[in-house]
C-alpha cells in the first residue's frame, strides 16, 4: 500500500488493513474530498477504502482531461461489492461468465455493455429524445395546472411529471395520480440506490472495505440487506411493467415492446430487460424532478435573478400564450436560469457510478493502476471559485457569453452535472429538453416566492441543507 501510495496522486497515508476508511464523514463526503484537494493542493487526489485505491478528481479540467480526453481508457466501471455483486446485477461484460453483468449502469466495459449502450439509446438517444417534444409539453402545462391548484405539493406534482413523461416513453402508460404506484416505487428504488453509492455511508463503504463481509449471513446486517431486498424487488416490478406494456399494447412504439424485440437478436435474459427498462427511470425521472425542486429553491432564495427571465419571456412569449420550443432560441436568459440550475445544486454530486481505467494511466507524473475506482466530484468542480466566481450564489449570467462572470470551462456546455465520457448519462438530453420547456413555463406563469408564516412574514430558506 505505502509503495503505491508513493507513486500515486496525492492523499493522506493509509493504515494497514483500513487504508483511509476512519477518515470518511458521515456526511456530505463531497465537501471532504473537496476541502481536502485543497489542502493538498492538487485537484486529483487519492484516498484509500481498505486496500483499494479511490482517486477523486475535483477540478473542471482534469475531469475532462482524464474522464473525456481519455474516455476510452476510463470507460470502465471498479469492483462494486455493494452495488453490484450482492444486487445480484454482476458485472463482467461476458454474457458467458459465470456471473454476467445485467445492468449497464455497473458493468465493465466490453462488448456486453456496448450491446445494452444501444439499446438504452432506442429510448433515450439524443435522436430519438426530439420525438418526445409534444408529450413533454403537455405534460409540463399539466404540472402548471397543478401548480395553480395546490402549490404547497410542488414536490409531488414534479415527481409525478418526470415519472409520467419516462412511463409513457417507456410504457406508453401516462400518470395522472401523485399517488400512483410506479412512482412510490421509482422513488423508493432510488433513493436505496443513492443510499447504497454514496462513499460515507457507514454499512456500503464496511463493505467496500471488507469485502469478505459478503460471505457472512445477512442476519448480521438486517439493515443493510432489507434495502438489498428492496432493489431486487424493483428489478422484478420494473419487468413486470414491461411485460404489462407488451400485453396491453403490443402496437406500441414504446421502450418495452422494443426491449421484447430486441431480446432474440441480443439474447436479452430477463434480468437484463428489468435493468434496461428500470435505468429509464433513473436516467430521465429522478434527475428531472429532482431539477425542479432546485429550481424552485433558486427562485426563492435569490429572487434578484427572476425579473430578467420575466423581461425576456413578456418581450418573446407575452401573455396570451405560454412558450413553445420556437421559442428556444430566443430565449437565451431562460437557457442560462437552466444551465445554472444543473450547476448550482447538481443532481449526481458525485457524478454517478466512479469510472475506472482499463489499463494503466499517467496524470501529471502519477500512477493510476487498472481498475482503480475514479470518482468526479461535481460538487467541487461547480463549486471552484476559478470557474464560478461565489459559487454558491445564483447567477445565471455565468452562462452569458458576453457577461463579466462567465468563465473558460472546458466543455461546450459548461457543466459537468451529467458526467463524462463514454458514461456520461443516458438520459442527459431528455433531462435537458424537459426542464428548459417547464422551467420556461414557471418562470411565465408565476412569480416563485418564499413561504410566509402566520403573522405574515418570509420564512427564510437555507440553500445548504439540499445538495
Amino acid at each position: 500500500m505505502l509503495r503505491l501510495h508513493r507513486k500515486m496522486p496525492p492523499g493522506p497515508i493509509p493504515l494497514p488493513i483500513i487504508g483511509n476508511t476512519h477518515l470518511l464523514p458521515d456526511r456530505k463526503p463531497w465537501i471532504y474530498f473537496e476541502e481536502l484537494s485543497k489542502r493538498l493542493e492538487s485537484p486529483v487526489i487519492t484516498f484509500w477504502i481498505g486496500r483499494s485505491p479511490t482517486v477523486w478528481v475535483n477540478d473542471a479540467w482534469s475531469a475532462s482531461e482524464l474522464l473525456e480526453k481519455k474516455a476510452a481508457i476510463y470507460a470502465s466501471r471498479p469492483r462494486m461489492v455493494v452495488f453490484a455483486e450482492l444486487t445480484g446485477m454482476g458485472q463482467s461484460s461476458d454474457p458467458h461468465a459465470k456471473t454476467p453483468g445485467t445492468n449497464l449502469v455497473t458493468m465493465h466495459y466490453g462488448d456486453r455493455w456496448r450491446v445494452h449502450r444501444k439499446i438504452t439509446h432506442l429510448g433515450v438517444g439524443l435522436q430519438q429524445v426530439r420525438k418526445y417534444r409534444d408529450f413533454q409539453n403537455d405534460e409540463s402545462r399539466v404540472v402548471a395546472y397543478d401548480l395553480l391548484r395546490s402549490p404547497e405539493d410542488y414536490v409531488l406534482h414534479f415527481e409525478r411529471y418526470a415519472a409520467s413523461v419516462v412511463s409513457i416513453i417507456g410504457f406508453n402508460r401516462r400518470i395522472s395520480s401523485t399517488q400512483d404506484p410506479i412512482i412510490t416505487e421509482v422513488i423508493a428504488v432510488m433513493q436505496r440506490a443513492a443510499e447504497l453509492n454514496v462513499p460515507g455511508k457507514r454499512f456500503p463503504m464496511l463493505f467496500e472495505t471488507f469485502p469478505v463481509l459478503a460471505r457472512l449471513p445477512p442476519r448480521l446486517f438486517p439493515g443493510m440487506f432489507q434495502g438489498l431486498s428492496r432493489r431486487k424487488q424493483g428489478q422484478q416490478f420494473f419487468h413486470a411493467l414491461a411485460a404489462e406494456a407488451q400485453e396491453k399494447y403490443p402496437d406500441s412504439d414504446c421502450y418495452a415492446n422494443r426491449l421484447f424485440a430486441e431480446g432474440p437478436k441480443y439474447d436479452l435474459r430477463t434480468e437484463e430487460i428489468s435493468s434496461l427498462a428500470g435505468n429509464l427511470f433513473g436516467a430521465g425521472s429522478d434527475t428531472s424532478s429532482s431539477t425542479l425542486i432546485t429550481f424552485v429553491l433558486a427562485c426563492c432564495a435569490f429572487p434578484e435573478a427572476l425579473p430578467k427571465a420575466w423581461e425576456e419571456l413578456d418581450r418573446i412569449v407575452g401573455q396570451h400564450r405560454s412558450p413553445s420550443w420556437e421559442d428556444e432560441s430566443e430565449l437565451p436568459y431562460v437557457k442560462a436560469f437552466v444551465k445554472e440550475v444543473f450547476r448550482w445544486r447538481s443532481v449526481a454530486i458525485i457524478g454517478g457510478q466512479p469510472h475506472a481505467p482499463v489499463k494503466d494511466d499517467e496524470w501529471n507524473g502519477y500512477h493510476i493502476p487498472a481498475g482503480t475506482w475514479t470518482q468526479g466530484n461535481v460538487w467541487a468542480i461547480h463549486h471552484s471559485d476559478r470557474e464560478f466566481p461565489d459559487p454558491d450564489r445564483f447567477e445565471p449570467e455565468r452562462f452569458m457569453k458576453d457577461s463579466p462572470i462567465c468563465r473558460p470551462f472546458p466543455n461546450e456546455k459548461g457543466y459537468m452535472t451529467f458526467g463524462w465520457g463514454r458514461r456520461v448519462c443516458s438520459g442527459q438530453g431528455l433531462a435537458e429538453q424537459g426542464t428548459f420547456m417547464t422551467v420556461a413555463r414557471l418562470l411565465w406563469a408565476y412569480r416563485i416566492q418564499k413561504a410566509l408564516d402566520g403573522q405574515g412574514a418570509e420564512i427564510p430558506v437555507d440553500i445548504f441543507a439540499y445538495t
